[in-house]
């Protein structure tokens, strides 16, 4: 074993634990601490090394693993996959900057306005319902006093689905729900974001499903992009106002 590995030490890290494991563990593999065919230190090492507990390493494992990094064998451990490649990601939490919101909001403006005008364009009747059930969600969340992100999620994930092309719900899945950093980023301010603004994002969503419902391809780019670039005008202003960076 490596005692070189950035993982042995102990995780004081402010990310969440199983994150911080990912991460060193990805940075050793791509800097090549780790070669390709090298196997991992065990559950038990990686435990005494890191203060961590068994479940927190299993999830890393499995996390590095969906990610092609590693490859398991039974009864004999874990090692590093012989061909590998830098996983893509976006993860946000407390400690995350304003830049990094405003760049993933960014990117998926370029992905979703385009989304919006396929979906008005060749979205199933039954997709169309859908769409709408997800927005009434959303609003019942509102309603009930919730910040609405997964329903939030999950009607823009709708709307990628009524594109009939997978690869735009499955890039948007990839990313998760972090996409919409209203919880994760913003952290007690959520309250403060939530009751200035999410009235105003599901407007936004109206003029969208309105445009899909009737087809209006130019009409649900263009409403989806100033829902897009809203969002990230209110992130930034709600930033300025509160001293984040």
């Amino acid at each position: 074993m490596n005692k070189n590995l950035s993982l042995l030490k102990p995780i004081e890290a402010p990310r969440g634990l199983t994150a911080e494991i990912v991460a060193r563990l990805t940075a050793d593999i791509m800097s090549g601490k780790l070669l390709p065919g090298s196997r991992l230190p065990t559950e038990q090492e990686m435990i005494a090394a890191t203060g961590v507990s068994r479940t927190v390493i299993r999830e890393a494992v499995a996390a590095l693993r969906a990610d092609k990094l590693v490859v398991s064998r039974q009864g004999i451990g874990t090692f590093v996959a012989e061909k590998v490649r830098r996983p893509f990601r976006v993860e946000f939490d407390e400690h995350s900057s304003l830049r990094d919101v405003l760049n993933v909001m960014e990117l998926r403006t370029g992905i979703e306005v385009e989304a919006a005008g396929l979906a008005a364009e060749r979205a199933t009747p039954a997709q169309i319902r859908k769409i709408t059930e997800r927005f009434e969600t959303i609003q019942a969340a509102i309603d009930a006093g919730d910040n609405a992100v997964d329903q939030d999620f999950a009607f823009h994930c709708e709307i990628a689905e009524a594109t009939n092309n997978p690869q735009f719900k499955g890039f948007l899945e990839y990313l998760g729900s972090v996409v919409i950093p209203r919880q994760t980023v913003w952290g007690r301010s959520a309250p403060l974001l939530r009751r200035n603004n999410l009235t105003l994002f599901q407007r936004e969503h109206a003029k969208i499903l309105s445009a899909i419902r009737t087809r209006d391809v130019p009409k649900a780019r263009a409403a989806m992009h100033a829902h897009l670039g809203a969002s990230r005008d209110r992130h930034q202003k709600l930033a300025t106002e509160l001293g984040i960076k």
